[in-house]
Formats: structure tokens, C-alpha cells, sequence
């Protein structure tokens, strides 16, 4: 096998990931069906090409015949937490050469960057634990997880979601996964910034025309606009992300002049 691949594992699952990170990342899955959505789109024609899925059913290492791997927690408390034991003996269902990366997916963690995506996709594989209900037992994660990730402060029902989004965000950035690597380039937060305004045809629509540089052909006035504009959106809408960037000379240049000409 050639690829990338995630491994993960959840209430229901423990997805893995392996490959060899030179030109391809591995993706193995089987249910629940939320995964199925991995099926469609552009990165589909490429799922068990440049990146496999291995999806790990937990409940097939429950504690008892019931099926259970969560019980309540010590100290009393609101819900259920994932017991250590399941969990342990799913990842070690994981060859311990395609484990990779372990990645508990959870709101405790640090927020996913495009920075750390394009991180997580040179790696050969990932491991994704993807919790439930209350989270999962400390003592597991301080002993087997390498990284807590999470996709946004807000809370969803389940790991499984966070991790659809993640495999989706790093497959992309996975050599070949993407027909057009320049689209992945350009990407908004690709360059730290936020990608500006696209227009298509018609040329006018309910009286509002397409910007008259973008239809003139000079190719070196529409790089400039498109810089601009992609300046000009991220201060109006994410100034704090120019705190973070290291801006060119060209950039500043731009941005200075159309600053000035917004205060007159």
C-alpha cells in the first residue's frame, strides 16, 4: 500500500490511518454511515488511492456481554465516560506500524489550524479517537494519545463529526488527492489570509457588475486586485489574523495605499 491512512475509533469505531507519507495518506472505514459522506465529492475519486480509511469498532471489546464500554464517572457528575480498557484493546487492533499518530478529536484541544493540517498530512498515518457523551477516561489519554485536537468552541454530539472534517481538511493536502494543486494553494488560509472575492458569469446580474480589472485581461493589474481584495476581506472580517501573518513589502504596499484612501 502506497498511501496515507487514518485509523479511528469512537463509541462505535476507532479509525486508523497509514501510508507512506511521501505521496499519499491512508483512510480505512466501515460504519456508521456518517462516514459515508467521505464517499462523495472530489476527494472520493481518490479515497483508497492516495489515502485509505480503517474504521475500528469498539464495542467488540466491550466489558461484558451488554456491550458496554462507557460507565459513569468517579466523583459524580452529568453522563457517561469511555472506559480506558476498550480503547486500549482497539488501538492495539492497529498494527503498531500503521498506528501513527494518535489524535484525540475533543473540545479540550488545541483549535484545528490549516497550519496543522497541512502538518497532520505529511505524516505516514494518524490515529483518530473520536469520543462521546462525558469524553473519555483520562488515564487513556494520558497514556496513549499523542495530541488533542479540537475543530471550534462549540459543542457537537459526537467525535465522529469533528473527524469527517479533519480527514476532509487533510486529504486535501495530500499530493495527488487534489487534480489542481494550485486550488489547494490558493485556498482561503492557505497563505494565512482570507481568499477575496470570485465572480463568474453573467457579466451583470440584477444591475451589479463583475469588477471591470477582472475582465481586462492584464494579468499582473488582476494579481494586484486579487492581493488586495484578499487583504481587504481579512481586515474587515478576521483582523486578527494579520496579527499572525508576516506580510510582503508588495502586500503592506497595497494595503496601506487602499487604507488611506478609505480614510479620505
Amino acid at each position: 500500500m502506497t498511501g496515507f491512512s487514518f485509523n479511528f475509533t469512537s463509541f462505535f469505531l476507532l479509525l486508523s490511518c497509514f501510508g507512506t507519507g511521501e505521496s499519499s495518506f491512508c483512510i480505512k472505514f466501515s460504519s456508521p454511515e456518517i462516514f459515508s459522506v467521505l464517499n462523495t465529492g472530489v476527494l472520493s475519486k481518490e479515497l483508497g488511492k492516495s489515502f485509505f480509511i480503517d474504521c475500528y469498532d469498539i464495542r467488540k471489546h466491550a466489558v461484558n456481554k451488554h456491550g458496554q464500554i462507557d460507565s459513569k464517572p468517579y466523583g459524580g457528575g452529568e453522563g457517561m465516560v469511555m472506559m480506558p480498557k476498550p480503547l486500549k484493546n482497539s488501538l492495539k487492533d492497529i498494527p503498531k506500524s500503521k498506528a501513527g499518530h494518535v489524535i484525540y478529536l475533543s473540545p479540550q484541544g488545541k483549535k484545528l489550524n490549516q497550519t496543522k493540517v497541512v502538518e497532520l498530512s505529511k505524516k505516514k498515518s494518524i490515529t483518530l479517537i473520536c469520543g462521546r457523551y462525558e469524553g473519555i477516561d483520562q488515564r487513556f489519554i494520558d497514556s496513549y494519545v499523542d495530541e488533542e485536537i479540537s475543530i471550534g468552541d462549540f459543542v457537537i454530539s459526537g467525535g465522529e463529526f469533528a473527524a469527517v472534517c479533519l480527514i476532509d481538511a487533510v486529504a486535501r493536502n495530500i499530493p495527488g488527492a487534489i487534480g489542481n494543486k494550485d486550488s489547494v494553494l490558493n485556498d482561503t488560509f492557505s497563505n494565512g489570509l482570507l481568499k477575496g472575492h470570485v465572480y463568474t458569469r453573467p457579466e451583470k446580474f440584477e444591475e451589479i457588475e463583475v469588477p471591470e480589472v477582472l475582465l481586462s485581461g492584464n494579468h499582473s493589474k488582476i494579481k494586484d486586485w486579487n492581493t488586495l481584495n484578499s487583504l481587504i476581506q481579512t481586515k474587515l472580517r478576521r483582523p486578527d489574523l494579520l496579527n499572525k501573518v508576516k506580510l510582503t513589502k508588495k502586500q503592506k504596499k497595497l494595503l496601506e495605499e487602499w487604507e488611506s484612501k478609505d480614510i479620505l
